[in-house]
């Protein structure tokens, strides 16, 4: 008989974070270390393969100083903020350029940004902070960068091929 959570456990320190998972890891504001534990890679290093298989859902652990976190970006599915420590600001708005407003969520809150919904997120307290990220669906697909977060990356020579990985 087969177990039926054969390759469904993960363990925290079993593999190392990756802190260039995303082109904008390389801006300020930008560090983090990036644990894919369910589903697709979402990030844009290739190499990345996450543990566990996706089932519905993809998730991922973010450890980061205090500013740091993601630039703007959108999904096309459902991402979910749960922070597991601190405190994370939530930057978001309707387009790429529009209005920034932003959230903040404490330890234990939860927050859903629906699809093609602009957002970012940085840990807004005094000390290092871990934070679970779930984006929804079977297929994840690709995130999308604020123009202005694709230049700078440009400039600090990180880019992206046509298929949304870092350009060797």
């Amino acid at each position: 008989m087969n177990d039926p959570l054969e390759g469904r456990v993960w363990r925290f320190g079993q593999d190392q974070p990756n802190p260039a998972l995303f082109i904008d890891t390389a801006l300020p504001g930008g560090a983090r270390n990036i644990w894919s534990v369910i589903g697709q890679n979402v990030g844009e290093d290739r190499s990345v393969d996450p543990p566990i298989a996706p089932d519905e859902f993809h998730l991922a652990f973010i450890e980061a100083e205090p500013g740091n976190g993601s630039h703007l970006h959108t999904h096309t599915t459902v991402e979910v903020f749960i922070p597991l420590s601190g405190r994370w600001a939530l930057p978001y708005a309707s387009t790429a350029d529009g209005e920034i407003q932003e959230v903040v969520l404490e330890r234990w809150d939860v927050c859903s940004i629906p699809p093609d919904v602009w957002r970012g997120f940085r840990n807004a307290g005094s000390e290092k902070a871990e934070l679970m990220v779930i984006v929804g669906g079977t297929d994840a697909g690709r995130l999308t960068w604020a123009p202005s977060v694709i230049d700078a990356s440009a400039e600090a020579g990180r880019v992206l091929d046509d298929h949304g990985y870092i350009s060797d």
